[in-house]
């Protein structure tokens, strides 16, 4: 019945107006931000989900510089024992010039003082050996070393150098048992045999510290996988469908339009009433 003390035309057009207004205001927000979850009431669980695989994708970030690190750490470490070795391949070939017949005690003792200069060095390298201000080689440094290579607690790989060789703690001469001299033939044939004992507990660390370095870049690529994956299951969770999106604007653009142009006919209405009384 037309009445014109209540407009329910205009009412009724006024609430759809409201409401495709707030659906074009809604997808703006949504293209603007590149976001499919603008405000928790668009998708509750959704954005549970998303926010916890975005926690997930900060902490791996994290995860993959710490990797990285950790590597570095041990390719330091295996530089020293690299010197190391140098020295004992020097060592060893002066132990084999004193066992030869041809120097005499005094000139054996010539070939010893360089011997002992470099039983020094070898010390002198494990105690310089630093990563971040403390000495990796010498068994008062940076052991063990805790790094964190994942998302949970506990996803840790822990580097003791302590135990990188069965024969020694640490890789200065006094722990690796070089206390030997080739003053004489009988000293420097002991002293080949302390030497190789020495190189061969230096290879042991060093294969020990790549097999490490290995095992963080393998973890660096599976930091690497799991980030694309995870990134990937976020977008598909959070982030906008443009195109659609889009569509969805244009026809709440629309329906505003009509909106109006329907409120704007029904305002008219009661005019159009009050005409009967002239």
């Amino acid at each position: 019945m037309p009445t014109v003390t209540t407009n329910t035309a205009a009412n009724s057009a006024l609430r759809f107006l409201n409401f495709n207004s707030a659906m074009s205001g809604n997808s703006v927000s949504k293209l603007a931000s590149g976001s499919r979850i603008v405000k928790a009431s668009d998708d509750a669980a959704g954005l549970a989900i998303g926010t916890r695989l975005l926690a997930d994708v900060t902490v791996l970030r994290q995860s993959a510089v710490n990797a990285s690190q950790g590597a570095s750490v041990l390719q330091v470490a295996d530089g020293g024992m690299a010197r190391i070795a140098d020295v004992l391949q020097r060592m060893k070939a002066l132990a084999a010039q004193s066992l030869s017949g041809v120097p005499s005690n005094t000139e054996r003792g010539f070939i010893d003082a360089e011997f002992q200069q470099l039983r020094d060095e070898v010390t002198a390298i494990a105690q310089t050996t630093r990563f971040n201000g403390g000495s990796l080689l010498d068994g008062t440094g940076l052991s063990p070393q805790t790094f964190f290579v994942g998302t949970e607690a506990g996803d840790n790989i822990v580097v003791s150098y302590s135990s990188l060789a069965a024969a020694a703690t640490a890789f200065h001469a006094t722990a690796m048992g070089l206390v030997a001299s080739v003053g004489t033939a009988t000293g420097a044939a002991s002293a080949m045999a302390v030497v190789d004992a020495c190189i061969d507990i230096v290879s042991e660390a060093r294969a020990t510290l790549g097999g490490l370095v290995s095992r963080f870049e393998f973890r660096g690529q599976q930091i690497a996988t799991s980030l694309e994956n995870i990134e990937a299951a976020k977008s598909s969770i959070m982030d906008v469908d443009l195109a659609a999106e889009q569509s969805r604007l244009v026809s709440s653009q629309v329906l505003v339009q009509a909106s109006v142009s329907a409120l704007s006919q029904a305002n008219e209405l009661p005019q159009a009433l009050l005409r009967l009384l002239q």
